[in-house]
């Protein structure tokens, strides 16, 4: 893994974190870790199978055997598309709090860790910078105001044609942050040698032109 260049991308939920990894594995050609959806996927397996997100055993032995691949852009759950049902307000608060439960980031790290293969991976998470590619080439944390991030997923909810109230995405921006950033394994914060870029006011071209200047000082060709 030392011998392949690898691309942290940290932040919490509507910082775009992915259109940024997306836009830069086109440009790359590296491969791409949504360990969100991992987490994500494990939270709908705790609702699709009944498991009580409470009981953390059960919790851990679903995470131990998750039956998650990735598939041509899709995410399968066995022989379930579950793409846009992980995107979903339910599973990614379920997602929250399996991934504050230490034995579960623990059965997943691994998983996450073989995604590193030649020529180079753009990972995108909560903790790739700190826990899971500690010694990754590039750290990048992408930060936003709540209001800012809430209004985005609430603009991304319309246009799915889904009913969504604002004031209660914000609550739940605000809870999933602190659990995140609180919880005793992994919380969410840059790593110590991460460059933080605010893409409250950054236009998409704007993050990722930024993003590929820090890249290229790192000696790795992108261009924007």
């Amino acid at each position: 893994m030392t011998d392949i260049p690898i691309i942290a991308i940290d932040g919490p939920s509507g910082v775009g974190k992915g259109t940024l990894g997306q836009a830069l594995v086109q440009k790359l050609g590296f491969h791409f870790l949504d360990s969100g959806a991992i987490y994500r996927a494990l939270a709908w397996g705790v609702l699709h199978e009944g498991v009580d997100p409470g009981d953390v055993a059960a919790v851990v032995a679903l995470a131990r055997r998750l039956p998650v691949r990735f598939d041509a852009g899709r995410v399968l759950y066995g022989e379930h598309d579950i793409t846009q049902a992980i995107r979903t307000e339910e599973v990614a608060a379920i997602a929250s709090r399996v991934a504050a439960i230490p034995e579960v980031r623990e059965a997943l790290l691994q998983r996450q860790r073989d995604f590193a293969q030649p020529p180079g991976l753009i990972a995108d998470g909560r903790d790739m910078g700190t826990v899971v590619f500690p010694n990754a080439t590039v750290k990048l944390f992408l930060d936003a105001a709540p209001e800012i991030r809430a209004e985005r997923r609430y603009k991304q909810l319309k246009e799915q044609g889904i009913d969504a109230n604002i004031v209660k995405i914000i609550e739940e921006i605000r809870a999933r942050d602190a659990r995140d950033r609180n919880r005793p394994v992994a919380p969410l914060r840059p790593a110590g040698d991460a460059i933080v870029i605010d893409t409250g006011s950054m236009t998409v071209d704007e993050v990722i032109h930024t993003a590929c200047e820090i890249i290229r000082s790192k000696g790795i060709s992108c261009d924007d």
